[in-house]
């Protein structure tokens, strides 16, 4: 094939055989499980797994793969598989806001693995109804960041903001205020009466192990994943289902669960480095995690540290 032509079609049709054997192993892999909830009359209760640190990615994710269920006529319950220490505050936020519009059309349980802490407390806590083991952590109830140093810049500067790269200390504080009351007050109003802890003792973020979590109300009951799916089940007037188990993160859709492991303790966690907007402005990185973040200054709001 010593044509130019010639050589340049046949380089052609190699790309094109490429390309179509990648679509058909992608449809492989993605059509089975769109196909198991779309198929006939079955009715099926979906479990969705949340079991990494909440990032904007993995909450990118996990939002639109909620949405999706709460369209999709088949599924009739979900059941959240939580085993998360929390993550970023904007993250999670946007998974409770994800999973309180879920919850108003559909049963909504949650099953807590290893531990369901922070931002993860946070996308739980509109469940209809939260499962825990023995060993289980949950709670842990606020917000951490990094405060605005109180020093001028060496740069100079056109006004104060700009001096603090984009937010003064007391602005900072005042933002780490208005987060905290916001998740503290959606715990209030989520769990309502089953809460036996004041708004105070919410506050204070404490974190709760099984039967402790189901005593102060921030649980409903000991229980594993199967408890939950039958919970959800009932609750949905299903007396026969199908069970579907997708993670957000896999693009392969189903996967089936593995056993979980036991809850440990305070957790150390590698946290997102804080995103830049706009060159030069440094936008200040608010946490619900539980555990310390590495090469972070963790700060707690008091009035004592000119917190409102």
């Amino acid at each position: 094939m010593t044509n130019p032509i010639d050589r340049r079609v046949a380089t052609a049709l190699q790309s094109y055989t490429v390309l179509a054997v990648i679509a058909i192993l992608i449809g492989a892999a993605v059509v089975p499980y769109a196909a198991s909830v779309a198929e006939g009359d079955e009715q099926y209760v979906a479990v969705v797994n949340v079991d990494e640190t909440i990032s904007s990615s993995s909450a990118q994710d996990t939002v639109q793969e909620l949405r999706e269920l709460r369209s999709n006529e088949s599924v009739e319950a979900v059941v959240l598989r939580v085993s998360s220490p929390g993550g970023s505050a904007a993250a999670s936020e946007s998974m409770y806001l994800a999973v309180k519009r879920l919850s108003a059309e559909k049963p909504v349980y949650t099953s807590v693995d290893q531990y369901a802490a922070s931002g993860a407390y946070y996308t739980a806590v509109p469940s209809d109804r939260i499962y825990v083991t023995p060993a289980s952590l949950v709670g842990h109830v606020g917000v951490i960041g990094t405060a605005p140093s109180d020093g001028l810049s060496a740069s100079a500067t056109t006004g104060p903001d700009k001096a603090h790269r984009g937010m003064t200390r007391d602005q900072y504080y005042a933002s780490l205020e208005s987060m905290k009351r916001a998740f503290v007050g959606a715990v209030m109003t989520e769990r309502g009466d089953r809460l036996n802890v004041s708004r105070e003792t919410v506050a204070e973020a404490s974190a709760y192990q099984g039967g402790r979590a189901v005593q102060t109300g921030y649980a409903d009951e000991v229980g594993g994943l199967e408890a939950a799916i039958a919970g959800a089940a009932e609750e949905a007037g299903l007396s026969e289902y199908q069970v579907v188990y997708h993670n957000p993160a896999d693009p392969r859709g189903l996967f089936l669960l593995t056993g979980g492991s036991g809850a440990s303790g305070n957790a150390t966690i590698a946290a997102e480095g804080a995103p830049y907007t706009f060159q030069g402005v440094d936008t200040v990185h608010f946490l619900m995690i539980y555990g310390t973040p590495e090469n972070q200054q963790v700060v707690y709001n008091s009035t004592a540290q000119g917190g409102a």
